[in-house]
């Protein structure tokens, strides 16, 4: 009966030796790192009436553009105003188109003198320069024509010209020759935004639709829900995981047999 005991005894502890022997060991596993949502950009709108490619004036080392309207002598000035003020009675159309035309009118007649006056020096400084003075002259007044058509701007450009004429008109006579070039910038500023707003578009200014978020987010879980993404698509990842700890197998102490002396009495 005694032996019977002891060999029971050993079978158990055989039996406990080959459970621990088929224990694995139990590591934790590393955080897994998801990419965060990454913010959207939308490239600046192109500007009203704006084409892709279009030519505008070169923008200047002082950040100005290089329109007909710069470094001008008195006599260019007052000209070139009485220009583009030309344009906006042909080209405004609307509801101020007809007060448009009346001041331009009224402006003709009270300022025929200083006008003449003008155009007469503004000529004799190209003449001055010798060669085929006249083409030369004619060519900028071209391009100074075309220069205030430009479509995209004509809106601002006529509302800007509608307040100078009432300027001109409510002024005293006299001043005009002494506000021609307050006035003249007062019509080439729709210009001057338009071309900056162009140039915002066309250098590629990026518009953030919402915050940015941190590159990466620690997940809840060992096992965080993921959308289904296909077998091609890579694992994002801005920065390195960590490498794992190398594995280590658990120390497991072998099985002890202890006999009661007293059983085997």
């Amino acid at each position: 009966m005694a032996s019977l005991r002891i060999v029971s005894g050993v079978a158990i502890g055989l039996s406990l030796a080959g459970c621990a022997a088929r224990e694995t060991a139990k590591v934790a596993p590393p955080p897994v790192m998801i990419p965060a949502p990454q913010p959207q950009y939308a490239k600046a709108p192109l500007p009203p009436g704006a084409t892709p490619g279009m030519r505008i004036p070169a923008l200047l080392p002082d950040g100005s553009y290089a329109t007909p309207n710069r470094s001008l002598t008195s006599a260019a000035t007052i000209w070139h105003l009485r220009s583009a003020l030309n344009v906006a009675a042909l080209a405004c159309r609307g509801p101020d188109e007809g007060q448009i035309v009346t001041r331009y009118n009224t402006m003709l007649t009270v300022q025929r003198i200083t006008l003449a006056a003008a155009e007469k020096r503004y000529s004799a400084e190209y003449q001055s320069q010798g060669g085929d003075w006249r083409d030369r002259y004619d060519d900028a007044m071209t391009r100074l024509y075309n220069f205030f058509s430009i479509t995209p701007v004509r809106k601002t450009f006529c509302a800007a010209a509608d307040q100078v004429l009432s300027d001109v008109s409510s002024g005293p006579a006299n001043g005009f020759e002494t506000g021609a070039a307050a006035h003249l910038e007062k019509l080439n500023a729709p210009f001057i935004a338009f071309f900056r707003a162009y140039d915002a578009w066309r250098a590629g200014t990026m518009v953030p639709v919402e915050q940015a978020a941190s590159p990466l987010s620690m997940a809840a879980s060992a096992n965080p829900p993921v959308a289904p993404r296909s077998a091609s698509q890579p694992v994002l990842s801005s920065q390195p995981v960590p490498a794992a700890r190398p594995y280590a197998p658990p120390v497991i102490n072998p099985p002890r047999l202890t006999v009661n002396p007293a059983a085997i009495q």
